[in-house]
């Protein structure tokens, strides 16, 4: 519970954009998976960094902690208050402030989302690619270092963010990065501020890096027979150069989730859906040498869209692939975990995995974003059945062991949050503790999202 001076000095800097209602708090305590904590103490609107720093410094005053909220889609409880706090949410703060075209850049604030971005964009010829599947804030991509569907070809968040104005703890404003497209002057601090999960500081604004819309765009969706030979295609495609805008894979269990919610006729049968961007007679060519590919596989019924809106219907069905497989069993909630491996091991990473999860005997699907190694298990469990979720939590730990053992990590998008807290010190040895000692020198008092990413501290 917040003091009742601190209260109201938190309501002289926000007035009715501060709430405590319990419906607020509420909304703010909510996770897309099954990791839970509990409220926060309030909930704040901020509209400009001056605000933002304001807070920071009410926040040291009065020994309160803060938690940023963008579009509240994390999967491992990154924003969700663990010892009360205030939840600061950028719903305000979404604004494209620049485009600079000639460079490539753009300056936006971090609660814009990605599709509201795309759409601010759309005249420019420019794109900014990252795409996580869920229509998530900017900054809360940022910070969680997100990926998705088109990291295989246009990289995650850490290759796409060239600079940041951050928030210390305490109400300090730096500036990180610049408009050049490299230097070599000091630490890297955007890259540092980047995946911190919100535990250094907070964002209030991005410079990114965009790409040009492409001038042609094929999808294809192709079944295989078995899982094996989906995966080894996509090691091969990657071997042999060919650069897809996105190829992504699913199991029988996730199309027959897609078909029944999605209103889809896939047969029922490993599917990769692969799409390519670029010029049309460069996209000619990658399209006959992976139609070579799938057919050296064994891929049944291999079909182009090359309709704007058969396209669409089909990346529409993928992003919508969560709530398919959450529908497959009613009531069902789900443990999203996700790992990412060398491409070399993929095979191995995902049939292990499968026959793991069969054994189990819970429900859970695999998909993924292939392209880099990277693969997501959704494990459906009844809320009333503690031993499922205990199932549920045992099978995630074996896939991130699974993980490290093949040479990967243990979240390749997802990030850690607090429900891959206990993972941390198996990846990273002594270079964990690291990692604590930048976080108490920039926030001695642990104000800046505690409980999260990193060890404990006081």
């Amino acid at each position: 519970m917040l003091s009742d001076p601190a209260l109201s000095a938190l309501g002289a800097l926000f007035g009715d954009r501060l709430s405590v209602s319990p419906a607020v708090l509420v909304e703010h305590a909510q996770s897309e998976s099954l990791v839970t904590a509990g409220q926060p103490d309030a909930v704040v609107f901020p509209r400009t960094t001056a605000e933002v720093a304001a807070l920071a410094a009410w926040s040291t005053t009065h020994r309160v902690p803060l938690i940023g909220w963008g579009a509240g889609t994390s999967l491992e409880g990154h924003a969700l208050a663990l010892t009360g706090g205030v939840a600061v949410n950028f719903r305000d703060m979404a604004a494209v402030l620049e485009v600079r075209a000639e460079d490539r850049l753009v300056r936006v604030q971090p609660g814009i989302t990605r599709e509201a971005l795309n759409h601010e964009l759309r005249t420019t010829g420019l794109m900014f690619p990252v795409d996580p599947g869920a229509n998530a804030s900017i900054g809360g991509m940022a910070a969680t270092r997100a990926s998705g569907t088109t990291a295989v070809r246009y990289g995650t968040m850490r290759d796409n963010v060239r600079g940041l104005e951050v928030v210390l703890a305490g109400g300090e404003v730096i500036r990180t990065g610049t408009a050049a497209p490299k230097s070599a002057a000091g630490y890297d601090l955007t890259a540092l501020f980047v995946g911190s999960e919100g535990t250094l500081g907070l964002m209030t604004e991005l410079t990114l890096k965009l790409h040009g819309q492409p001038e042609a765009v094929m999808t294809a969706v192709a079944a295989f027979p078995s899982v094996g030979s989906a995966v080894d295609c996509v090691i091969a495609t990657m071997q042999m150069g060919l650069t897809p805008a996105r190829i992504e894979f699913l199991d029988t269990d996730t199309v027959a989730a897609c078909n029944a919610y999605s209103r889809l006729a896939l047969p029922l049968a490993p599917q990769l859906l692969v799409e390519f961007h670029g010029h049309p007679e460069g996209l000619a060519e990658d399209v006959r040498r992976f139609r070579d590919l799938a057919d050296a596989f064994g891929a049944k019924d291999l079909d182009w869209a090359e309709k704007q809106e058969d396209r669409t219907r089909l990346w529409a069905a993928r992003h919508a692939a969560y709530w398919a497989i959450l529908a497959s069993r009613p009531g069902a909630k789900a443990v999203v975990t996700d790992v990412c491996v060398p491409i070399s091991a993929l095979a191995q990473a995902v049939e292990e995995t499968r026959a793991d999860i069969a054994a189990s005997g819970i429900p859970g699907p695999i998909l993924g974003h292939v392209g880099d190694g990277n693969f997501h298990a959704i494990l459906l469990v009844d809320p009333s059945r503690p031993d499922e979720a205990a199932v549920a939590k045992a099978l995630a730990q074996r896939m991130a062991e699974r993980s490290l053992r093949l040479g990967g990590t243990i979240t390749g998008e997802h990030g850690v949050g607090f429900g891959k807290l206990g993972l941390m010190a198996a990846e990273h040895g002594a270079g964990w503790q690291v990692m604590g000692a930048l976080k108490a020198a920039l926030d001695p008092l642990n104000l800046m999202n505690p409980g999260k990413l990193v060890p404990g501290q006081p």
